[in-house]
């Protein structure tokens, strides 16, 4: 038996992430939590969000592989987050008062609770709004189908979220990394030497003149004062590649920190 920890409760969106890879699903409360898990041998796989396509990177997924875990991400889900409007059966538009979510679906749904002159909460998760609101026609939560399923609720309006392009990505966390596929990618982090100038130009230029496309880069505070980085890379190949494998040997001859997050099947 394969147990695989998400972020909970259930409901939530990377539940529903989950829900495609396996189905002996245990939720933990915190992203540490579950890193925390896998590291313990209590799980073989944890869930967790990584970045939406809408408000960014999400923080503590980034430092947690950065600075305290030493895991893989073995396999990437990227899933539509269609926020929906959810209330008790019977309950018509006019009988809401106010709404409940995360506050992440509530800055997606800032138009629509505008429009409809709602007053918006804050819950700790999709999830746990829409259980909170059992029984209370004049509150409405804003969550997932899965959420309204798992609580006897209903869908009033479906689809309120402000722009239609909105995705999460959640990587699949394991000690283990995935064997190539032929369609992978990597994510490394790595530090530049502050002292020398162009120092991150040079790092790209690297991937440039291997002609390895990169698909992500961002940075993070290093957490070593203002203005020092981490930079967050992901890029198409294996690490276990002949090319990738030269590529990482110029980036670390070229920083004083380098880690390799893993490589994993590209998400299609």
């Amino acid at each position: 038996m394969t147990l695989i920890s998400f972020l909970g409760p259930k409901g939530t969106f990377t539940h529903e992430a989950a829900r495609l890879i396996g189905d002996e699903l245990i939720p933990y409360c915190t992203i540490p939590a579950v890193l925390d898990s896998v590291a313990n041998d209590e799980t073989s796989f944890g869930i967790i969000p990584i970045e939406n396509s809408i408000e960014g990177p999400v923080g503590i997924t980034l430092d947690s592989l950065a600075h305290k875990y030493d895991l893989k991400i073995f396999q990437e889900i990227i899933i539509p987050i269609n926020q929906n409007l959810i209330v008790n059966p019977g309950t018509k538009m006019e009988d809401i008062e106010d709404v409940y979510s995360h506050a992440q679906a509530i800055s997606q749904c800032q138009e629509f609770i505008q429009e409809n002159m709602i007053q918006p909460h804050y819950a700790v998760s999709t999830a746990r709004a829409a259980k909170d609101i059992r029984g209370f026609k004049n509150k409405a939560a804003i969550g997932n189908r899965v959420a309204a399923e798992l609580y006897g609720l209903e869908i009033l309006k479906a689809n309120i979220q402000d722009t239609d392009n909105n995705e999460t990505r959640f990587v699949v966390i394991s000690k283990e990394d995935h064997e190539p596929t032929g369609s992978d990618k990597t994510s490394i982090i790595f530090s530049i030497y502050e002292d020398r100038p162009g120092g991150l130009y040079k790092i790209l230029g690297i991937f440039q003149r291997h002609e390895i496309n990169l698909t992500k880069i961002e940075s993070r505070p290093s957490k070593k004062g203002l203005g020092k980085y981490l930079f967050f890379v992901d890029f198409n190949g294996h690490k276990d590649d002949e090319i990738i494998q030269e590529i990482l040997r110029e980036v670390e001859d070229n920083t004083y920190f380098l880690k390799v997050l893993g490589s994993y099947p590209e998400y299609r």
